[in-house]
């Protein structure tokens, strides 16, 4: 398993990319109620509202079509409108201009942004995503399993096709959660936060040689719907909620759908529907 896009090579004619926090392994939830956003809390001193302001902090990263979105983009999202609803945020403006402009999102990033600006509200966020990711790192993998039946349909579709994990989280993390458990057994690459984004992941991927009605994402989050819809590739949606069950369909059902050129119409269409309602 390797981790350099660059020198990845197909091997099988089929390609599935699969996100982790949320879709394979059952750590978004926790990482938002206990990490993500006690963080935020903390760092720009929000106890006074921190009831409401983590209650939104969950719905913007969890429940609704925000789901998934990049750490410093939820960060954006939700310090704009604490600014305007709570008490002012100083350097607002600038983080949401790095969000909107960056090219890369990640820590280097934005350290990189503070050498050049040096904007009080870049220094913060990156002291944030610090902190997140020490917090994260002080859960207990108890507490950071993968769901039930991921293991399974990864082993089975591993047969066919590369398995490449494409996920916005810290690399690092990824990479020990997957160790841990025997996922990474069963992938032949590791992309995170530090590669670029999803969309562009996949469309690097593509320039290995894989036909675009042979490629899948496997995803929880809108961001990961819109990376396939981005490169032309096929959408498989773990269902909030539902993992478990979403899961077993992919390895009974899905995967087969793929391999025998039956995924496109209907069957494409029932899962982005059911991926759409399933979210408010």
């Amino acid at each position: 398993m390797g981790t350099n896009l660059k020198d990845f090579q197909k091997t099988k004619e089929y390609l599935i990319c699969v996100d982790s926090d949320g879709c394979a392994m059952d750590t978004m939830d926790i990482k938002h109620f206990r990490c993500f956003g006690p963080c935020m809390i903390e760092e720009w001193g929000l106890f006074k509202w921190e009831a409401p302001i983590l209650k939104r902090w969950n719905e913007i990263n969890l429940y609704t079509m925000t789901r998934g979105v990049n750490r410093f983009k939820g960060l954006s999202m939700m310090l704009r409108e604490i600014n305007d609803t709570y008490c002012g945020i100083e350097g607002i403006d600038v983080l949401e201009k790095w969000t909107k402009e960056s090219d890369e999102l990640s820590n280097q990033a934005l350290q990189r942004a503070i050498d050049a600006d040096g904007s009080i509200s870049l220094k913060k966020a990156l002291s944030w995503s610090n902190k997140v990711n020490e917090s994260i790192n002080a859960l207990s993998f108890a507490e950071k399993k993968p769901f039930e039946g991921a293991k399974e349909a990864l082993a089975y579709a591993h047969a066919y096709a590369d398995i490449v994990i494409v996920s916005s989280a810290n690399l690092q993390a990824v990479e020990e959660e997957w160790e841990l458990y025997g996922l990474l057994d069963h992938v032949d690459l590791l992309l995170a936060q530090d590669t670029g984004s999803k969309a562009y992941c996949i469309g690097e991927l593509l320039k290995k040689g894989y036909e675009k009605d042979k490629v899948l994402m496997v995803g929880d989050a809108p961001g990961d719907y819109d990376a396939a819809k981005k490169n032309s590739v096929f959408y498989y949606p773990i269902l909030v909620k539902k993992e478990k069950i979403s899961w077993e369909e992919l390895k009974i059902k899905g995967v087969e759908k793929l391999l025998n050129g039956d995924y496109a119409g209907e069957y494409q269409e029932q899962k982005i529907e059911a991926f759409l309602n399933n979210l408010n």
